[in-house]
């Protein structure tokens, strides 16, 4: 039998085990020009906590009583594509199933072998793309400029803070825990890392952090650690909006600080972005990262769950900041 996570409920706040429901249906078989594939790795991502509103937005909202999705490395068990053969490893948006059939359409292959597939989900797939393009294309960083990082110990925050480094500026970064900040300021090179639960005032510890104020913000949180580091930013400083998991799970909007006064007297830009906007730009980033991964100057952490009955909990865990880095479910 073969095992599938359909969306049960919407959620109501955080996500919750029974939002999901685990179902087992028959083994697929592909039909003519279909690919048969067997998941291998379950990427969990917070935008995914979007599609499960009943709400418009720049994708689709994820169906009622049917399968969740997200990006999957699969291995092809039978083609009837010429595209792809037995044994290859295509990477796509796929259901949430151990086995399912597809067309190749949308599927890339994956020139790698079977023990350096992850990276493909993170530092080389839409988590490096992210980081790469938000910060160059619309941070726009220059030498010995300072750069602030929320969520920087996530998939996206860790990328992001090492790309600052190699074109010369300061980085920051704001985390959770006292593992976090060692783990940005020892493994990923952060000048400085902030736990914003363990000081009494986030907005002058980020001042005493920058003391030449805040350039570039890369935010992948939003709420009351973007309102902390607003407040000190610099002239002409570019604020990239990439994530706001610290709202996702509200169930009214919140009340902050109204920010058009200090975009106004900063002359700062705002500027939030979809990954897929720079769908032409991904090649030529694809392969900087790579370079700069084989050249040893980029690194990256994983949090690796086994077991496919764990991705609901994976996903979920997310929320309260279980994951260093990528957080990846191995089938």
């Amino acid at each position: 039998m073969n095992k599938v996570f359909l969306l049960h409920k919407r959620p109501e706040g955080k996500p919750s085990l029974t939002d999901f429901k685990l179902i087992e249906e028959g083994m697929p078989e592909a039909e003519d020009g279909e690919l048969l594939l067997k998941s291998l790795y379950v990427s969990v991502d917070p935008y995914l906590r979007g599609r499960m509103n009943d709400a418009k937005s720049y994708i689709p909202a994820f169906q009622l009583n049917m399968p969740m999705q997200s990006g999957i490395i699969a291995e092809v068990l039978t083609s009837d594509s010429p595209a792809f053969k037995k044994g290859d490893f295509v990477l796509g948006n796929l259901d949430w199933k151990q086995y399912q059939t597809c067309l190749p359409n949308g599927l890339q292959k994956i020139e790698a072998d079977a023990n350096n597939l992850t990276p493909y989900l993170g530092i080389l797939g839409m988590t490096g793309l992210t980081a790469y393009l938000g910060l160059t294309l619309l941070g726009k960083p220059k030498n010995h400029e300072t750069i602030v990082v929320s969520g920087a110990a996530g998939a996206v925050g860790t990328i992001v803070g090492q790309i600052g480094k190699l074109m010369g500026c300061r980085v920051v970064g704001i985390t959770g825990t006292h593992e976090k900040v060692s783990l940005l300021q020892s493994k990923f090179k952060f000048d400085k890392a902030i736990n914003y639960n363990a000081v009494p005032n986030l907005q002058q510890a980020i001042h005493l952090a920058c003391h030449k104020g805040v350039d570039v913000y890369f935010d992948n949180v939003g709420g009351n650690i973007s309102d902390a580091v607003l407040a000190n930013i610099n002239k002409h400083a570019r604020i990239v909006l990439c994530g706001a998991i610290a709202l996702y799970n509200e169930t009214k909007p919140p009340t902050g600080p109204r920010i058009q006064p200090t975009i106004l007297t900063k002359s700062a830009t705002m500027q939030g972005f979809i990954i897929s906007d720079f769908a032409d730009k991904f090649p030529e980033a694809t392969k900087q990262l790579a370079l700069w991964l084989q050249e040893k100057k980029l690194t990256y952490s994983e949090t690796i769950v086994d077991g496919f009955n764990n991705i609901p909990q994976a996903f979920i865990n997310l929320f309260s900041g279980k994951n260093e880095g990528k957080m990846i479910v191995k089938v």
